[in-house]
């Protein structure tokens, strides 16, 4: 019963951590592209 709960929300919480550090990369990535863009203005 408890690895029917548990083995889910574990892989959840895994799969939400790696995509918030690959949204914090793009996040960085997005803004230097701003920056650029702004500096050929």
């Amino acid at each position: 019963m408890i690895a029917d709960i548990g083995f889910p929300i574990v892989i959840s919480v895994y799969l939400l951590v790696r995509i918030e550090k690959k949204m914090e990369s793009l996040t960085v990535s997005i803004q230097s592209l701003t920056n650029a863009i702004n500096k050929m203005k």
